[in-house]
């Protein structure tokens, strides 16, 4: 199973919440040809952030949202155009061992997601302690939990109600260095984010545009 992550930026002018408000029922089409399911789609301002699994190693979000590129900004960096960036996965509480132990407990979970960003000379210290964390501690929390990065940028997706449950599998690290205090650990490494209230986020909640479980499992929560 291949967990997808990507980051996408709309054109100025583009409003996410309209542009996005009808593309449901094409892109139910389009999951079930490229056995893509757990699709869920976020958004910051102009900026979108898109989680989805797939069994497949090429499920290329461009075939997905194919209709929508028009609305969407071109990133340069490579020969062909491309809407869609890959953001790289820098922690999972676990990791996909088998279509099995990946199937949802839950019936219809609730995905949501909070973004981050790091100051950019803490980036290196901030995946040291996330590795280290990931393989002392595996499944120390929501199973479908992790964080991704682009630049500085953190993406954190996760499920509610969370499925706490031990993985199928030791972690790479039998050493015991993970901070009592984590999150004395973490916060020298973040920017804040400047609230209206007068008060400082360093994880800002965003909202969920789009959600399609797709039909890769059928009816799978009866494990």
């Amino acid at each position: 199973m291949q967990r997808y992550h990507y980051l996408a930026h709309c054109r100025h002018g583009v409003d996410p919440s309209v542009y996005f408000r009808d593309v449901a029922s094409e892109l139910q089409e389009r999951m079930k040809e490229a056995v893509v399911h757990h699709l869920s789609l976020f958004h910051y301002g102009s900026k979108l952030f898109l989680y989805y699994e797939s069994p497949l190693m090429d499920a290329d979000p461009h075939a997905l949202f194919k209709r929508c590129e028009s609305g969407l900004e071109q990133w340069p960096g490579t020969d062909t155009p491309r809407r869609w960036v890959p953001m790289m996965d820098i922690f999972h509480y676990q990791q996909p061992a088998g279509a099995e132990h990946w199937r949802r407990i839950h019936l219809s979970p609730q995905p949501y997601a909070r973004i981050a960003r790091l100051k950019p000379e803490q980036v290196a210290s901030y995946i040291f302690y996330h590795y280290q964390y990931q393989e002392e501690r595996p499944g120390d929390g929501d199973k479908y939990g992790m964080i991704s990065l682009y630049e500085n940028l953190l993406f954190f997706y996760s499920e509610s109600p969370a499925t706490i449950e031990p993985p199928p599998y030791a972690g790479k690290l039998d050493t015991a260095n993970t901070p009592s205090d984590w999150q004395a650990a973490m916060d020298p490494h973040f920017l804040m984010w400047d609230q209206d209230a007068g008060k400082s986020l360093t994880w800002l909640e965003i909202p969920l545009l789009l959600q399609l479980e797709g039909k890769a499992y059928g009816k799978e929560h009866a494990r």
